[in-house]
């Protein structure tokens, strides 16, 4: 794989990351108005899935990363 594309894969999780930790953080003002929930209805997709593309909906973090690393031959 490109190493320009696995290094903008890597700044890419780690921001939504980051992102993802500060919206749900108990302090958020976004969270303590109500604008910003935690639960909410999940659209309904019809997507066929390639053979060795892993599934990152149902991953945790520390997956999604290991995931990365692997695909850069780390």
């Amino acid at each position: 794989m490109n190493e320009d594309v696995l290094e903008i894969l890597k700044a890419l999780t780690a921001k939504i990351e980051m992102l993802e930790k500060a919206v749900y953080n108990d302090d958020n003002l976004l969270m303590k108005s109500g604008l910003v929930v935690v639960e909410s209805p999940t659209p309904s997709m019809n997507v066929q899935k390639s053979s060795g593309v892993p599934d990152v909906a149902n991953m945790e973090w520390s997956e999604i990363h290991d995931v990365v690393k692997k695909l850069s031959g780390e």
